[in-house]
This record gives C-alpha cells, structure tokens and sequence, in this order.
C-alpha cells in the first residue's frame, strides 16, 4: 500500500492494498481479483436518483433555491428509503445512490417516491417541483463498507438515473428486468432504444401515477 493510503482503515484499506498488488510487475491479476471479489462482492438492487433540470433551475433561482429543494427531496425520500428498507450509500447534490436487497423492494420503492413526488408538485409553483428521475440495476457488486459500491450495474443505474431519464419517469437493466419478473403485476416494461455503459438493454417503467 503506498504510504498516502495510510490513512485509510478496514474494508477500504484491503481493498486499495489489493489493487495496488494488481499493479506489481508479474502480479497474477485473476487470482488478486478473486480475492477482491470474494471479500466484497455482494448482489444488490441499486437506485440511483436525480432530479430533472435542476441546475437550469439553480441558476434562474439562486443557491437558496437549491438548498430548499435538496431538503424538500429528503424530507420526501428519505423516510420512503427506511420504509422500504434501502440504504443510503451516497448523497451527492440533488442525486442519491441506495442499495436494497431485492429488487421488488428497489422498484416498490422509487413507485412510492414518485407518486409522493407527484402528490407534493400538485401543491407548489412550478420552479419548486420535485421532478424526480429514477435508475434501478441489480447485480453483483463490489460493496466497501457502507461508503463505495462499484459494479457494471451501479453505473448502468447511475447512468439512467441521471442522464437518460426523464422526470417522473424509472427505468430499469435488462438484469433488474429479468429478476423482477412480474413482481408488480400491474406494471409495464417498455424497452429503450438507448444503451448505457453496463446494460445493453434498458427499459422504462409504465407504473400508476401518484
């Protein structure tokens, strides 16, 4: 490990030690990945959250406009989270990371955020909306702690949270796709024309509206 890791401590210091033998002439790169999978891979939903023009609508209105709407998302969110059982990985300006355990949860989930996103946008002005984008993935990843996941599903989910989505729109992998099976019965799966880095296939999610 090089010495400007020292500071790190647990799950992450044994992985940046691991990826450091990676780097080490005559490393057995398979055998050094195996071990990192085997200590931090673990199979996940994950839900990655953004909200629709958000920065045109910070620079109309100003920082305070920001700050408002980045409490109004947890103060809606975050206790639809805990009701569902997720966990909050990242929170990054207006975009959540979180994790859940089985993907009918993850989809349970961003159902009951948009349709309380919907409900709360029918009380307010327009610029105060909480336009809500959606990305769920399912698949195993490298979970480090309750800090970092890193996986094809987690960017795949990233990616269609945050710039393939429309607000109020979910979509989904091709991998959470096949795992929810007809979970959500009164739901419908249309596919996507777009390709993500880590899915090929992509699908928007048709589910009732708050």
């Amino acid at each position: 490990m090089n010495a400007h890791d020292d500071h790190l401590k647990g799950s992450e210091s044994r992985l940046w030690n691991l990826v450091h033998q990676r780097t080490c002439p005559g490393a057995d790169k398979a055998a050094i990945d195996a071990r990192i999978w085997d200590l931090f891979g673990e199979t996940w939903a994950i839900l990655f959250t953004d909200l629709a023009g958000f920065s045109r609508q910070t620079a109309l209105f100003g920082i305070t406009h920001f700050l408002q709407i980045i409490h109004e998302q947890k103060r809606i969110l975050l206790p639809i989270l805990a009701a569902h059982d997720g966990i909050l990985i990242k929170m990054e300006a207006d975009s959540f990371l979180m994790l859940f355990r089985r993907p009918a949860a993850a989809l349970g989930c961003a159902i009951a955020m948009q349709q309380a996103c919907q409900s709360y946008n029918r009380h307010k002005v327009p610029e105060e909306h909480v336009l809500l984008c959606l990305g769920i993935g399912f698949g195993r990843i490298l979970k480090i702690g309750d800090g970092e996941v890193y996986g094809a599903e987690v960017n795949a989910a990233a990616k269609l949270g945050e710039d393939t989505a429309k607000a109020a729109e979910i979509l989904v992998t091709a991998a959470a796709r096949d795992a929810l099976g007809e979970a959500f019965g009164d739901c419908r799966y249309e596919p996507l024309l777009e390709v993500v880095p880590g899915s090929a296939r992509n699908y928007r999610v048709h589910y009732a509206a708050g």
